[in-house]
C-alpha cells in the first residue's frame, strides 16, 4: 500500500514539474539558453523530495539495512547533478536561471557561503531581482559570525519588499533585522504587514504574533527599578509565551571586575547549541547597570524562527557585558558562563562574570 502510494505520488510531482518546467524550456530555448540547465533543475527538484520519500518507506523496518545503497545513490546522484550544474555556470556565467537553482539547491543542502556567492551572481546580471535580494540576505546572515542582518543585507531586503510588497520572506528577514538592531516599534510594525498575509492559526502565524507582542513589549516596557543600578531585575518575555520552552538565568558580577564596569556597558545573555553554529538560540540584551539581573530565555528571543531554544536538548548558557554594545566579543569585555545545561531544567541557571575576554 505504501509503495502504491509512493508511486503515485512520484507521478503527481513529475506532471507537476512538467507542468511548470516544460513552459520554462521553451522560453529558455527561444532565449537560446541549453536545454541542459533545465534537465538539471528538473532532477534536482525531483530528487531532492523523493529521496526524502524513499528513506521514509526504509526507517523502522528490518529491510532498512538493505536500503543503504539506495540512499548512497540518491545522494550520488543529487551530488552529480549540482556538479553538472556547477560545470554549466563555468561555461555559461550570465545563466540567471542556473545561478538561481545552484543557489537554491546549496541552501537546501546547507551550504550557505555556495549559496551566498551564487545569489551575488544573480543580483550583478538581474539588479532587482528580489528573490535573489532576499537570499543573500539571508545567506550574508548565515555565514556570518554574529549572524546579524545589517549592512548590504538590510538596503536588499528594504528594496525587495518595496519592489514585492507581499514578500513573506522579505518582511520576516526584515523585521529580524529590525529587531536585532533595537528597532523594536519598527520591527513590530513590518511584522504587521506580514499578519494579512498568513494562514490565519498557523504555526508561522502563531510565531509572527509572539514576534509582535515581543517587539511590542521591548519598545514601550521600563522597569520601573532601572534607574537602581544596586537592586536585582527581571526581565520576562509576554504572557503569549510563558508556557513554552524557557530558561531562568541568574547574572551577577564578581566583586573585583566592579571597578572595570563602564557607563553604557551592555549585558548579553544568551543559550546557544552545545553542538552547531554559533547563532544564540535565546538572546536577552540590557543595560549592565542592572547587574545583578534575573533573565528569563525562551523561544520568542531567538534571532531566526528556524533556530528555537525548544530545539535544542542541552544549551550552552553564557553572559557578557559589551563595552562596545556589539554582542561579538572583544578584547576587554567581561564574561561569565553557566557551562552545558538541560533546556528542560527547572532550576535557575547561575552565572557568575568573572573574567576578561582576552
Amino acid at each position: 500500500m505504501k509503495i502504491a502510494f509512493f508511486i503515485a505520488a512520484a507521478l503527481m510531482v513529475a506532471l507537476a514539474l512538467a507542468l511548470l518546467l516544460l513552459p520554462l524550456l521553451r522560453h529558455g530555448r527561444r532565449q537560446g539558453h541549453s536545454r541542459h540547465i533545465f534537465v538539471l533543475a528538473l532532477v534536482i527538484a525531483f530528487v531532492l523530495p523523493l529521496s526524502a520519500a524513499g528513506l521514509y518507506l526504509l526507517v523502522g523496518t528490518p529491510v532498512a539495512l538493505d536500503g543503504v545503497p539506495s540512499q548512497q545513490k540518491m545522494t550520488a546522484d543529487i551530488d552529480q547533478a549540482i556538479h553538472k550544474l556547477r560545470a554549466h555556470l563555468t561555461t555559461h556565467p550570465d545563466d540567471v536561471q542556473g545561478w538561481m537553482l545552484l543557489a537554491q539547491a546549496a541552501t537546501d543542502m546547507q551550504q550557505p557561503d555556495e549559496a551566498h556567492e551564487a545569489y551575488d551572481r544573480v543580483l550583478a546580471l538581474t539588479p532587482n531581482n528580489a528573490t535573489a535580494m532576499v537570499g543573500w540576505a539571508e545567506t550574508d546572515a548565515m555565514v556570518r559570525e554574529d549572524h546579524r542582518i545589517q549592512g548590504r543585507a538590510r538596503v536588499l531586503l528594504q528594496q525587495a519588499v518595496k519592489l514585492e510588497p507581499n514578500n513573506q520572506r522579505g518582511l520576516w528577514l526584515l523585521g529580524i533585522s529590525q529587531f536585532q538592531a533595537d528597532q523594536y516599534a519598527q520591527a513590530a510594525a513590518t511584522w504587521r504587514l506580514l499578519q494579512p498575509l498568513l494562514t490565519p492559526g498557523s504555526k508561522v502565524a502563531q510565531a509572527v504574533a509572539t514576534q509582535i507582542a515581543m517587539a511590542d513589549a521591548r519598545a514601550g516596557h521600563v522597569p520601573a527599578d532601572a534607574a537602581s543600578p544596586s537592586s536585582a531585575t527581571t526581565v520576562s518575555t509576554p504572557a503569549s509565551t510563558a508556557a513554552s520552552t524557557a530558561l531562568t538565568v541568574q547574572v551577577s558580577l564578581a566583586p573585583a571586575l566592579k571597578n572595570k564596569l563602564k557607563p553604557g556597558d551592555t549585558l548579553f545573555v544568551y543559550a546557544r547549541a552545545e553542538h552547531g553554529p554559533p547563532m544564540p538560540l535565546a538572546v536577552a540584551k540590557l543595560p549592565a547597570s542592572r547587574l545583578p539581573a534575573t533573565v528569563r530565555l525562551t523561544d520568542a528571543m531567538g534571532m531566526l524562527p528556524q533556530m528555537k531554544l525548544s530545539s535544542a536538548r542541552q544549551v550552552y548558557v553564557g553572559a557578557r557585558v559589551s563595552h562596545s554594545g556589539q554582542a561579538i566579543a572583544q578584547s576587554g569585555d567581561l564574561e561569565g558562563d553557566a557551562g552545558v545545561v538541560a533546556v528542560d531544567s527547572n532550576a535557575p541557571v547561575k552565572i557568575v562574570i568573572d573574567h576578561i575576554h582576552g
